[in-house]
């Protein structure tokens, strides 16, 4: 005689051999991922936050040294000793006119470089973008004795046009690597929707292209203006007239001859130094979240 055994019914109606197997301490492996990722980011950002720390108490005590204190009295005689034109002003506007008018430059030549890169096709297409690539990656040191030579025979050495100019250009392999990454993400077939309507190639990029893309122009800009904005070298050796040198060169007077540094004098001029650009990244990083503004307006 033989006898069959009978399974209980699974409950909820699912058979046992379906139910979930959860594996013992995985979610104790990811609560300790968690907190060691959280440990690390909080780490990190304790080591910008003490440089920023020294900058903002030092520029209140007068007897500020390298090492980051709580003043004994806070003071405003720092940025008393630097209200001035010939500390203060001049280099910042100096740094504004040459900053200002390289970023123009820039990214207005990055944009018209950009644009046949991203939508035609050429021969010489792939071996310019190499070119491109690898300029990004060329040191400015590499090259500023045969631009000094050159400046000096042209007649440009200590002219803030020509220097607006040289940095500019220097600054523009990096800056069409980024616009064109931004400006693939546009889709070509809203273009040829506006040349079917009669419009031209530059209505096109102006009225179309560059209004859908602009969180990527302010990404672009807001980088360009950066790099350009703590550049000593460049300014340091194509200006010599103290009238025409930016805050970026400056910043060495606050050292003396005996190697004595006037610590509380500079971090007070380094807060006005950074206020240009946390301006800038205010006034265009509400840009920086839009993302792609065309999204949803190609039908498949």
């Amino acid at each position: 005689m033989t006898t069959t055994q009978v399974r209980p019914p699974a409950e909820s109606g699912t058979s046992p051999s379906s139910a979930p197997r959860t594996r013992p301490g995985r979610p104790s492996r990811a609560a300790g991922a968690s907190l060691a990722s959280s440990l690390a980011m909080v780490l990190i950002g304790v080591a910008f936050l003490i440089p920023l720390l020294w900058v903002v108490l030092a520029s209140f005590d007068t007897e500020a040294s390298l090492s980051v204190s709580w003043p004994e009295r806070f003071s405003l005689e720092n940025y008393a000793a630097i209200w001035n034109t010939e500390t203060t002003f001049r280099p910042l506007w100096n740094s504004l006119v040459l900053c200002g008018g390289a970023t123009i430059v820039t990214m207005l030549s990055a944009v018209l470089c950009a644009y046949p890169l991203s939508r035609y096709r050429f021969r010489a297409k792939r071996p310019l973008l190499l070119t491109i690539i690898f300029s990004t990656g060329l040191p400015i040191t590499a090259i500023m004795i045969p631009v000094y030579s050159m400046f000096v025979q042209v007649n440009l050495i200590d002219s803030m046009g020509g220097a607006i100019l040289f940095l500019g250009a220097s600054s523009l392999p990096y800056a069409i690597f980024l616009t064109k990454g931004f400006m693939d993400g546009v889709p070509l077939e809203i273009e040829e929707s506006a040349w079917t309507e009669g419009a031209g190639v530059y209505r096109t990029l102006f009225s179309i292209v560059l209004p859908l893309m602009r969180s990527g122009l302010a990404v672009a800009t807001i980088f360009t203006f950066v790099s350009m904005w703590g550049n000593f070298f460049v300014p340091f050796m194509l200006l010599l007239s103290p009238e025409n040198l930016p805050a970026a060169v400056t910043l060495y007077t606050f050292s003396s001859q005996y190697g004595q540094v006037a610590y509380g004098q500079l971090a007070a001029f380094s807060i006005f130094y950074s206020v240009p650009v946390v301006a800038l990244y205010l006034f265009l990083g509400r840009n920086l979240g839009q993302g792609f503004a065309a999204a949803g307006g190609v039908k498949g």
